[in-house]
């Protein structure tokens, strides 16, 4: 998977999905990650925000953002791209066109 950031306030954070974040997803909404609706603005930044929180739990960085603050510093543009980054390593992997590691 390619390397995902989202910076947030000038500091920018890894953001890759990872069992935590479907975890913090499910803690936050209330639902499995396989419901969330990619039509609803509020399940996509949730999401984000759980990846971000998670991929910077892992990789020792702190990041102690509420999501509410979170999703005030995030812009339309920054949830499209990351939209977008997803899609494309989405099928890089199913191509196979993804370098192995």
């Amino acid at each position: 998977m390619a390397k995902i950031e989202v910076t947030i306030n000038n500091v920018a954070y890894p953001c890759r999905p990872t069992m935590g974040a479907m975890l913090r997803f499910k803690k936050e909404t209330g639902k499995e990650v396989t419901e969330m609706d990619l039509s609803s603005f509020t399940d996509i930044c949730t999401y984000i925000y759980c990846c971000v929180a998670s991929a910077s739990s892992a990789d020792g960085i702190d990041f102690n953002m509420p999501l509410m603050a979170f999703a005030d510093a995030l812009s339309p543009d920054d949830m499209n791209a990351w939209v977008a980054k997803m899609q494309e390593n989405a099928v890089a992997e199913a191509d196979g066109s993804e370098k192995k590691s």
